[in-house]
């Protein structure tokens, strides 16, 4: 059998330095920055205006969202084609949003925010769930490799009898994602699923699958994504003295 070689495949997630990396690469790894394509991000926002539309409640349109692991904006801008209102930070300064560590943010700085939206840091994901559902009003929706599922640790977060998880929404299609930029041109033998917690009730571990179909990356992708998105990003370094 062919090895899949892709740069998506090969890349590590939340791990630790990798023998070749530069100073870039190593922050990079560091900060487990791997960017979202938009596509997928829009897709998400198709399955909250879903689930409010069942709900009968307000339609996202006047809704507002905050994304706190925001990158460059791949997730929040797609996002603002969604929401009334998108709030953007991240710890590091990628030049987009505000800088910000949502675990050690006060209850305060965003106390109307009706939905957290992120791709977090993978080791970080669940403490990024358990922060958004205090602050979010109506739920939390993260992206991860669908190990997620899999950890012992997170057995009550997802599973247990005070779960808010209600949806795990696979990509039937693959999202590649790769160290420090979005390639439109990747390819991915990774699965990753967006995971919806929903606060406004438990649902105990049961939870339901909800796939997103074939056909969603042509049907989300805009004209001008490679423009806006495909950049490939200069970060500055770690200060003098840090280690990567």
């Amino acid at each position: 059998m062919a090895q899949n070689t892709s740069t998506a495949v090969m890349e590590r997630r939340a791990g630790a330095n990798v023998e070749g990396d530069d100073a870039q690469r190593a922050l990079w790894r560091k900060l487990d920055y791997f960017p979202t394509p938009p596509w997928a991000a829009r897709a998400v926002a198709k399955v909250i205006e879903d689930i409010e539309l069942s709900k009968r409640d307000w339609h996202i349109s006047m809704q507002t969202a905050w994304e706190p692991a925001c990158g460059e904006g791949h997730i929040a801008e797609p996002l603002r084609e969604y929401f009334a209102h998108v709030d953007a930070s991240d710890i590091h300064p990628y030049g987009h949003g505000d800088i910000l560590d949502f675990l050690k943010c006060s209850n305060g700085y965003m106390d109307s925010v009706d939905w957290v939206v992120t791709n977090p840091p993978f080791l970080k994901a669940a403490e990024f769930v358990e922060r958004g559902l205090e602050i979010a009003r109506r739920g939390v929706a993260v992206l991860c490799r669908m190990a997620f599922l899999e950890s012992a640790a997170r057995y009550e977060l997802l599973h247990g009898p005070k779960s808010r998880l209600a949806y795990v929404c696979p990509f039937i299609e693959r999202v590649p994602m790769q160290l420090g930029s979005w390639d439109p041109e990747l390819s991915s033998a990774t699965a990753y699923a967006w995971f919806i917690f929903d606060k406004r009730q438990f649902f105990g571990g049961r939870w339901q699958g909800r796939a997103i179909p074939p056909g969603t990356k042509a049907r989300l992708t805009r004209p001008d994504d490679v423009r806006r998105f495909a950049r490939k990003p200069e970060l500055p370094l770690l200060p003098e003295g840090e280690n990567a």
